[in-house]
């Protein structure tokens, strides 16, 4: 057990870490190539930090484990946006870009809406499933290209100082591998413990392994928040909940189909009210309070408490 505890400090380490280095990578290379935050952080940065998630998802559905599989994604979108958007926006009150609120968060509540329905009909997210699913990933990122290219960057404070092409790559592509490895070594540790305490296969993935794999997003956006871009840290949350969804899942599928236990529903529910609740912070003056941060954090507690009550 100590040893587990010990695995899962240096998980951390790594994360902290190798969140700093990508934010500065991914920063240089927005400046760089005049390319809106915004996009980057539904891009680069998103599927980055969204990685681990991949990881944990496929290999756990090509072991059987396909509570692991979905309770994965499911926790970690409800993390994303509780846990994650919640404490950035208790440090900084965070300004969302209007692109955000009008079509990214609707799009998030579709899919959202769209597993959840998928997953009670059929009980199976087969190959077909799957295919739908990276075929909504790839309008997704025609869409991205096309608000890139007509997107102008607006004058912003702060900005990261120009950066070494290798630098720039070294600090990219090293810290992408240390959120990658850390998220490995930090989830291990996680259900090894979870494991020993014997709990449900759910519940690991609901829990632990949802919070263990959305560690590189909280570090991530809590760094991009204390370094003052928050249209980093927004879209890194959303990018990550549509990539979990499309991508993650998407591809999975298409590697092996997924049983859906319709115990599932609960949770897409929460991940729908969680969207829904965000839209409505935001719909006026696209900004998220300190105080509405504070009761994403509130809400993410009770949900935590029923899933361990039950």
């Amino acid at each position: 057990m100590l040893l587990c505890i010990l695995i899962l400090v240096i998980g951390l380490v790594l994360l902290i870490k190798g969140a700093d280095f990508f934010i500065k990578g991914a920063s240089a290379l927005a400046m760089k190539f005049k390319i809106p935050q915004i996009v980057i952080g539904l891009t680069i940065v998103a599927m980055g930090t969204s990685a681990p998630e991949a990881s944990v998802s496929i290999n756990s559905a090509l072991k059987g484990i396909t509570g692991v599989a979905i309770g994965n994604v499911f926790g970690s979108n409800i993390a994303n946006v509780l846990l994650i958007l919640g404490l950035t926006s208790a440090i900084c009150a965070l300004k969302l870009q209007k692109n955000s609120v009008k079509y990214e968060m609707p799009f998030v509540f579709f899919i959202t809406l769209l597993l959840c329905g998928a997953g009670y009909y059929l009980q199976t997210l087969d190959r077909v499933c799957g295919v739908i699913m990276l075929l909504l990933f790839g309008a997704f990122l025609a869409y991205l290209f096309k608000m890139a290219q007509s997107s102008k960057d607006e004058p912003q404070e702060d900005l990261p100082k120009p950066m070494n092409p290798w630098l720039m790559l070294i600090c990219i592509v090293g810290g992408l591998a240390a959120l990658v490895y850390g998220s490995d070594l930090t989830v291990n540790s996680a259900i090894d413990i979870a494991h020993r305490l014997s709990i449900s296969d759910r519940i690991i993935g609901l829990t632990i392994v949802a919070i263990g794999t959305s560690l590189p997003e909280l570090v991530t956006c809590v760094i991009a928040a204390l370094k003052k871009q928050p249209d980093l840290a927004v879209g890194n949350i959303i990018g990550s909940n549509i990539f979990n969804i499309l991508f993650v899942l998407g591809l999975t599928c298409v590697i092996q189909p997924v049983g859906f236990d319709p115990a599932f529903i609960l949770d897409g529910i929460v991940a729908i009210i969680s969207v829904i609740l965000l839209f409505v912070y935001t719909c006026g003056d696209r900004k998220l309070t300190r105080w509405e941060g504070c009761s994403l954090l509130v809400l993410y507690a009770v949900y935590l408490g029923y899933l361990i009550v039950k």
